[in-house]
């Protein structure tokens, strides 16, 4: 990591890390965690539980927090540049320090409550550090939508509803959608197609690539079966993998360009 970045991802990772925010959304998942593994006594019904707040709470923590940061460090990041310094190299520092950040606090939060209740109780690893690393991930894909969002908008207001939407539509309305695409072409061979529509949502992927680690065929839904009958689980997870590490490297590169090459 060069000097610049470096630098920038430091001071923003320990910036963060002191933040009631951050704190919030840690204490956040280990309050759900635990009381789950407390009433309920079930390793991998807490997991689907965690999953269900990857899907929801996750997106929405990284997409406002990391618009928050932005406008509120706007001006420090334009301190900096005042100096002799690569704008890319800003970027990337910021970039991480925010993104570890918010990975290190649902780690933190969701993690800690499983190892306790591993002290005394069986846990599958697996299928723990696989819904651990899918809430990583999708942090890392929405941090890097952020901070896309923030840069192209000057306005907060703007870039808040845009996030928002955007939010809503990978959680709430792309399912209903992918339903409706899936009962009006039910008599054509369309699972090649909902494979396809899976990988432009990463928090469809993120569910499949848990749920196919799970012995819960109920839940998986039909992309999850897709994905299970024509890759198989170990294919799947792989493919689910690297269509989440494009999510976040395409987003960031596209934010990097737009914040190198703007006109502050």
């Amino acid at each position: 990591m060069r000097g610049t970045t470096y630098k920038i991802f430091k001071y923003t990772l320990s910036d963060l890390l002191r933040s009631r925010w951050i704190l919030g959304y840690a204490l956040l998942f280990a309050a759900v965690s635990g009381g789950i593994l407390y009433l309920g006594d079930q390793p991998t019904q807490a997991v689907v539980s965690v999953l269900n707040l990857v899907i929801l709470v996750v997106p929405l923590v990284s997409l406002v927090l990391g618009l928050m940061y932005h406008y509120a460090n706007r001006d420090f990041a334009l301190l900096v540049l005042t100096q002799p310094v690569h704008r890319a190299s800003v970027f990337r520092g910021q970039y991480l320090g925010l993104s570890l950040a918010l990975a290190l606090a649902y780690l933190v939060g969701a993690g800690v409550p499983f190892l306790l209740y591993a002290i005394g109780n069986p846990v599958d690893w697996a299928q723990v550090g696989l819904v651990l690393l899918a809430g990583t991930l999708v942090s890392l894909v929405f941090t890097a939508l952020a901070l896309y969002i923030g840069v192209a908008h000057d306005e907060r207001v703007r870039a808040l509803g845009l996030a928002i939407g955007i939010w809503f539509s990978l959680t709430m309305i792309y399912d209903s959608l992918l339903l409706l695409f899936i009962i009006l072409a039910e008599a054509y061979p369309i699972d090649p197609w909902v494979i396809g529509l899976s990988m432009v949502n990463p928090v469809d992927l993120a569910r499949v690539m848990v749920l196919l680690k799970l012995d819960t065929a109920a839940l998986m839904g039909y992309t999850g079966a897709v994905f299970n009958k024509f890759l198989g689980s170990n294919l799947g997870l792989l493919l689910a993998l690297l269509a989440l590490l494009l999510w976040i490297l395409v987003p960031a590169w596209r934010a990097q360009r737009v914040f190198s090459r703007r006109d502050f």
